[in-house]
């Protein structure tokens, strides 16, 4: 599995957990289980993009410098 498709999944379910929230038909327990999993689901895309940015810098700067 390639980064890029841990990203897309991880993506993907986070878009489904919001549909879920929105929705408003879990429990307050339900609601609070998917709301952990989609903040680790969102950190998880925000250090991988963190790192794809950093890459993109460092190929940047070497090409200028």
């Amino acid at each position: 599995m390639t980064e890029k498709t841990k990203f897309d999944e991880a993506l993907t379910r986070l878009e489904s957990i919001v549909e879920r929230l929105e929705d408003g038909d879990l429990s307050l327990e339900g609601s609070l289980a998917i709301f952990e999993e989609g903040i680790k689901l969102a950190r998880l895309c925000t250090k991988q993009l963190d790192e794809v940015e950093r890459r993109v810098e460092m190929l940047i700067k070497g090409e200028d410098g």
